[in-house]
């Protein structure tokens, strides 16, 4: 088995903040917490500070991903999930958390474990224009083709 470890230069933009953890070994995602308590009214979108920022190295990029669990429970998702994060960006990493709730007031406090971030390996692509494409067995079949 290979190692798959990278190292992630990560900055506290407060000394205060938690870092990232993994909650068990082997997991994919890092959690992320809040650096404010805020609360979203239904259907409302905000971004949340975490006060860290991270430089991802050149090949790979971050991408945040809502907690299944706040999912389920609260209806806490991200409105642009999964977030990128490209590994240029040095700025405060933010989430863009939306309460999808009808009805219910989600209240994040400061600290609180609010989405996940996940380093993955990304390639370069180089685009090849083509006049036709291979064909497949699935062929130009879009959204539902194969069945519910």
């Amino acid at each position: 088995m290979t190692d798959n470890r990278i190292d992630l230069p990560i900055k506290r933009l407060d000394p205060t903040v938690e870092l990232p953890t993994y909650a068990y070994e082997g997991d994919a995602g890092l959690d992320l917490r809040a650096n404010e308590s805020v609360t979203l009214a239904p259907h409302e979108r905000r971004l949340i500070s975490t006060g860290l920022a991270i430089a991802i190295p050149e090949g790979y990029a971050g991408f945040v991903q809502p907690r299944s669990g706040l999912a389920l429970k609260k209806g806490l998702s991200m409105a642009n999930t999964p977030g990128l994060i490209d590994a240029h960006y040095r700025g405060e990493l933010k989430v863009c958390a939306v309460n999808l709730d009808n009805e219910s007031e989600i209240t994040i406090e400061r600290g609180e474990r609010i989405a996940q971030l996940v380093i993955q390996r990304v390639p370069v692509v180089t685009l090849r224009e083509v006049d036709e494409l291979d064909e497949t067995d699935r062929g130009a079949g879009g959204f539902g083709s194969s069945g519910v």
